[in-house]
């Protein structure tokens, strides 16, 4: 029996660049749908602050945890007991993960970034039965009701289906795990792209100790659109667990570039609202005109990406390749993601209203 897998042009195309994961600077001319960041943040005047400074950051050590705990106290008001600043929320996830004991709970299909870190036997996996992969905090409540874990993780909005559970089900559900003994892991990373982003924090000391086993992540990389800063946080009111982490993370975690964009992002903090509220505009407009393509089902979505169901006469893979091959066009076909049919679905990034237009012309260009 021949078990050999079939090797296609359009894999190897796409491997080519996803196995890359990042460094498209590479490949000035592609527009990069597939990673996910603020299109906005990044014009504001804290870059130019930054770049006004660079030779004199990256010629200077950093500050150790001490200080940069405190930056970030700063940056997200909260106390600084409560608060780790990492090398990216890659760093931090990898930390957290590694303290973690028994199983853990995820819904699929999610950012597995989380679950690669566990052993597959520790792992219960909860899949919504539904075609749009929505789900709230009741539907987790049963299932992890009937099936126990020792942590739940939500990312909320999720990755990639766009889900999203309101602050008063996210409530429900952090008080049912203080109940239950559980922890729960929230994942706010994406959050501030969704409508009224300013109530839809846990990332509040009142928050935090009301629900003293919660830890709330973020990656400053994906919502302020500085993704080679490499910044991330951690925030919860267990304080044994962030002082635990804090050391167990090297000396030098974060980077002079981060360090500096942390003491001066408080007085940018207006400017970083506003281009939340610019990027809701550019979702709602982007998702009129895609929902005009005959050949994709798209989901709603709370976050900076869509996740879209390709219908015929395309597949994922072969949607992406033309994109990537013909308009230069990166978009993510979903390959490695658990709880859905191999091959159906794929995630676009929201950017800037001129680059929507441009992946909207050449998707209208594909129908058939």
């Amino acid at each position: 029996m021949n078990n050999k897998v079939n090797i296609t042009e359009d894999d190897k195309i796409l491997k080519k660049y996803y196995s890359r994961y990042g460094g498209f600077w590479v490949y000035p001319d592609m527009l990069d749908y597939c990673y996910l960041v603020n299109p906005y943040f990044n014009r504001s005047k804290i870059i130019d602050e930054i770049q006004d400074n660079f030779r004199m950051l990256v010629s200077e050590y950093p500050a150790g945890m001490a200080v940069n705990s405190k930056l970030a106290s700063d940056c997200w008001n909260v106390k600084e007991e409560y608060i780790i600043p990492g090398n990216g929320a890659a760093e931090l996830i990898k930390a957290l993960m590694e303290n973690l004991e028994g199983k853990v709970g995820v819904v699929r299909p999610t950012f597995e970034e989380y679950p690669n870190r566990m052993p597959d036997e520790r792992v219960v996996t909860f899949v919504p039965q539904n075609d749009s992969f929505r789900y709230d905090a009741d539907d987790m409540i049963e299932f992890f009701g009937n099936n126990p874990v020792d942590t739940i993780l939500l990312i909320n909005p999720d990755n990639p289906s766009g889900n999203f559970i309101s602050m008063s089900g996210v409530h429900k559900l952090a008080q049912w795990c203080e109940d239950n003994k559980v922890r729960l892991i929230l994942d706010e990373s994406f959050v501030d792209f969704s409508v009224g982003f300013k109530d839809n924090t846990f990332i509040n000391n009142d928050i935090l100790e009301k629900y003293p086993h919660i830890c709330v992540m973020k990656s400053i990389s994906k919502s302020y659109g500085v993704p080679g800063l490499r910044l991330g946080i951690l925030c919860s009111a267990d304080t044994a667990l962030i002082a635990k982490m804090k050391k167990q993370v090297s000396i030098w975690n974060i980077n002079s570039f981060a360090e500096f964009f942390m003491q001066i992002y408080p007085k940018y903090r207006e400017d970083y609202e506003l281009t939340c509220e610019q990027f809701i505009k550019a979702r709602e407009d982007f998702e009129v005109e895609l929902r005009k393509i005959p050949f994709i089902r798209v989901m709603p979505s709370q976050a900076n990406y869509f996740f879209l169901e390709v219908l015929p006469p395309y597949k994922p893979k072969e949607l992406c390749a033309i994109l990537l091959k013909e308009y230069n066009i990166l978009a993510s076909a979903c390959l490695a993601k658990k709880g859905i049919e191999p091959n159906k679905y794929m995630r676009i990034a929201v950017r800037n209203h001129g680059d929507n237009a441009k992946f909207i012309d050449a998707m209208r260009k594909l129908i058939k």
